[in-house]
């Protein structure tokens, strides 16, 4: 895959860190391996280290090479705790800090807050509010992001688009899903894809009036609004932001119409329903979700994902930290 041949050479050897907290998985082992033998990132594996070298020696991988941090033996654990009581602000005590911290993801979470790594992938053995819930009250959103969101890489041959959200927010309002436009801009750029950004729906430039249309047509001058470098513009049907024809037809004189790279949906329903229908129907590959928003990247693995899929959003996660620098 050309896009993340060019990822891999923008973080090799810029030692990224990326810690995994679901370490004795065979996937994430087995990923973590080879991303410390090509020298794409550092990775850093939570957990016991007698299990994680057990789980190699059963494999026949030699797991010498990697660095493993045991939460039950790790000699900066009361200052991780006293950072998270302060994060919390009253809603933990020092008490119920260490046994959270216990917990893989948050125990993972804090190590990158405390910029002890850089970023974090998780979720092949975790739902994605497990993995989600620790980085928002830890590391919690950008300034003037109200939350995260999720998008999807969609690749097909030369091809390539992003899709979100598909992963997080159910009914984003029009504010919420402004701020995913913006940031799906940004995820696009991550990639080299030039963003002309589609706020998409059953509508085109009011040719349908309901509660639905009017939110996505609000989101859509907020976008513009926020983030006036981009071309964003919507509301727009998908034929018309993907077919040039139909939208020269639809929207005339639109920058976006017919030529969108970005699609951003109304709700988690279309969205997820759509990136399927593409992977499924159409051939496309989807990578992601990828986890847009926050300070610091924290990435989610599908439950079904393979080795492969952890390599990449391994590398995908080691170049949002690089852009954000």
């Amino acid at each position: 895959m050309d896009i993340l041949i060019n990822l891999t050479a923008k973080v090799k050897g810029k030692d990224v860190k990326i810690v995994f907290p679901e370490a004795t998985d065979v996937r994430v082992l087995g990923a973590a391996i080879r991303l410390k033998n090509d020298e794409v990132v550092e990775p850093v594996l939570v957990g016991s280290p007698e299990e994680i070298n057990a789980v190699a020696a059963e494999k026949g991988w030699d797991a010498s090479k990697l660095t493993i941090i045991d939460p039950t033996n790790y000699y900066k654990f009361e200052e991780m705790v006293a950072a998270f009581v302060e994060r919390r602000n009253g809603k933990a005590t020092e008490d119920q800090a260490r046994t959270t911290l216990l917990d893989p993801n948050y125990f993972g979470t804090m190590l990158v807050y405390m910029g002890v790594t850089d970023g974090m992938v998780s979720g092949a053995i975790h739902s994605t509010g497990d993995t989600v819930r620790p980085a928002l009250q830890i590391i919690k959103t950008k300034p003037g992001v109200s939350r995260t969101s999720g998008a999807f890489l969609m690749i097909r041959g030369e091809e390539k688009y992003v899709f979100s959200d598909c992963a997080i927010n159910i009914n984003p309002d029009s504010q919420a899903l402004a701020e995913i436009a913006v940031e799906s801009a940004r995820t696009a750029e991550m990639f080299d894809i030039d963003p002309r950004v589609a706020m998409l729906s059953f509508s085109t430039k009011g040719s349908a009036a309901s509660e639905e249309v009017t939110k996505v047509a609000e989101a859509t001058k907020i976008a513009q609004e926020l983030a006036p470098q981009y071309q964003i513009d919507g509301e727009l049907q998908f034929d018309a932001a993907f077919v040039e024809s139909v939208g020269a037809q639809k929207a005339p004189g639109s920058a976006v119409a017919g030529k969108a790279t970005v699609f951003v949906f109304p709700e988690i329903q279309s969205g997820n329903i759509g990136y399927k229908i593409a992977q499924r129907f159409g051939g496309f590959e989807a990578v992601g979700p990828i986890l847009q928003g926050l300070n610091k990247p924290i990435s989610d693995l599908s439950r079904g994902c393979n080795e492969e899929d952890v390599y990449k959003l391994a590398i995908i996660t080691a170049a949002q930290y690089l852009m954000d620098k």
